[in-house]
């Protein structure tokens, strides 16, 4: 076995891979060069910079397992891994702690201005009196993202003296409270408290900008910004102009948009504290890193079983009456969450009819899957998805019965939080096992599944569908069905509507204000609950 390493690995990951198999490190590779030779190897070993797409498994017939010395898989075709059946494994928790700790550095750096003061200084000028800083102490921290790099921060927060406050509507209030957080039911609530803001979240189309012009106008006076998770959580051309009108104090910034990047509106800015993506770069979490990624790697070209490989299938021998629920199990996951809104305690997934018969737990954990894919940094797994409940203080209950009155097999998920129970529920129909949702809120459906749905709880009245229709239309937002159930005439009404492009910022809200909607849920299905 041959295992190609087009990124430095730490030595001790090396070694390990070559007590085992032959390991090439070929650190200067270009595209092409990397084309000539990816056939002669069985695995490939990269950290950020190597892109392995298409062309590049078009190639690498040879090709078995994709390692990543790291979390992120933003440069790797996962799905192009998959259709041609090489395994991708990452190494999701070697840089959690360096990261927490980077942040932190971020943090006291900007506060205490030690950045400016050092190249002050040594450029001759003694100058205490330009460079007054602030303490942490006291002071409000608030964390958009209460993961393990947002949990981590959290803990040493509160040695330092800090009140904290939290926005993450995927982290139980149990969970929260174990922490030591309080937590809140927007981002808005939390800018407008904190008085540092630190964001630790993935990239998703639901997190780009979460941070943009519109949360910084209610920041707090004086509020200091940190982001070491990911570049485009926050819009820096707006954290700039901030920072310039004196509405933010300032920013410690390690990640960006476009990397790499040496020419940039915030490095002008005295306020601001910038690092080129350190938040890895520590020898413990380098030498985690590699270690981790050696040994899934030689697990997985033994064919063994893998902790942390990101596209593994839940396994052959699942009964084909069970596997052709996963799709369904996932989505329902998904949209349980999405209408839950925060504080989820609990995610029971209940089994009816013939499929109850089954072993289900592959289901469950496709469900688990669902859940929690748009929300967490690392990719989400059959492996590590109970990990990640269980580290977000959301426990997982399984119900069957081989009773189901109205489907011959019925798979419900409920969401349990501390004010509402939400439970949805969903049927595979026809030939095809087409996927519908049949039940959300108690209310009896029939609609498919699209990538983005809404669902509005109302009074049942004359002209609530005109509302909608009309402020959908004015934001050039097309409808591509609509479903309204009740359960009495003039009672509460739920509406669920598929539309075919993204719904800008505000129309949700403003529909709800002129109809006097009860709320408003927004449910994006990524390509993980869409499989």
């Amino acid at each position: 076995m041959r295992v190609l390493v087009t990124e430095p690995l730490a030595a001790a990951g090396l070694m390990r891979l070559r007590e085992q198999v032959e390991a090439d490190e070929k650190f200067e590779l270009g595209a092409e060069e990397l084309l000539e030779v990816i056939n002669s190897y069985d695995a490939l070993i990269i950290r950020s910079a190597t892109q392995v797409d298409q062309k590049l498994l078009e190639h690498a017939s040879k090709l078995k397992v994709v390692g990543r010395a790291g979390i992120g898989l933003d440069n790797v075709d996962v799905d192009a891994c998959t259709r041609r059946g090489i395994v991708v494994v990452n190494a999701p928790q070697s840089n959690v702690l360096s990261a927490a700790e980077h942040t932190f550095a971020l943090m006291l750096a900007q506060a205490r201005n030690v950045p400016q003061a050092h190249a002050s200084l040594i450029k001759g000028s003694w100058a205490r009196e330009r460079y007054q800083g602030v303490e942490l102490h006291a002071k409000t921290l608030g964390i958009v993202g209460l993961g393990r790099v947002g949990t981590l921060v959290a803990q040493r927060a509160t040695a330092f003296g800090m009140r904290l406050v939290a926005y993450d509507p995927y982290i139980s209030q149990t969970r929260a409270a174990q922490v030591g957080v309080e937590m809140l039911t927007s981002v808005q609530e939390v800018v407008e408290r904190a008085d540092f803001l630190t964001i630790h979240l993935p990239r998703t189309k639901e997190t780009i900008g979460i941070i943009s012009a519109k949360e910084l106008a209610w920041a707090k006076p004086g509020l200091r910004i940190i982001n070491t998770a990911r570049g485009g959580l926050i819009d820096e051309n707006a954290l700039a102009d901030a920072i310039e009108q004196g509405q933010i104090s300032g920013a410690a910034i390690d990640v960006f948009e476009d990397e790499p990047v040496t020419d940039h509106r915030l490095f002008d800015l005295p306020e601001v504290v910038v690092t080129p993506h350190l938040g890895a770069s520590t020898q413990e979490a380098q030498d985690k890193a590699g270690t981790a990624i050696a040994e899934q790697v030689l697990l997985a070209l033994r064919g063994e079983f893998a902790p942390y490989a990101v596209n593994l299938e839940v396994g052959p021998d699942i009964p084909e009456a069970v596997r052709a629920f996963l799709g369904l199990a996932a989505r329902l996951g998904r949209v349980a969450v999405a209408l839950a809104g925060s504080g989820v305690d609990c995610l029971r997934f209940e089994y009816y009819g013939r499929i109850a018969e089954h072993d289900t737990r592959a289901l469950t954990l496709a469900g688990l899957r669902g859940a929690f894919s748009a929300v967490v940094h690392e990719p989400v797994t059959f492996v590590n998805a109970p990990l990640i409940a269980r580290d977000r203080g959301v426990s997982v209950e399984e119900w069957r019965s081989s009773e189901s009155h109205d489907y011959v097999n019925l798979v419900e998920v409920h969401a349990l939080c501390r004010n509402e129970e939400v439970s949805v529920a969903g049927v595979l129909v026809g030939k095809r096992n087409d996927e519908r949702l049949v039940r959300a809120y108690g209310y009896e459906l029939d609609t498919a599944f699209s990538p983005i749905m809404v669902m509005f709880r109302y009074e049942d009245r004359p002209g609530i569908v005109g509302i909608v229709g009309g402020l959908m239309g004015r934001a050039r937002v097309n409808i591509a069905s609509m479903q309204v159930a009740r359960l009495s005439e003039g009672g509460e009404a739920l509406m669920t509507m598929s539309v075919d492009s993204p719904i800008p910022d505000g129309v949700l809200d403003e529909i709800v204000a002129q109809a006097k909607m009860r709320d408003a849920r927004l449910i994006v299905l990524g390509p993980a609950d869409l499989k």
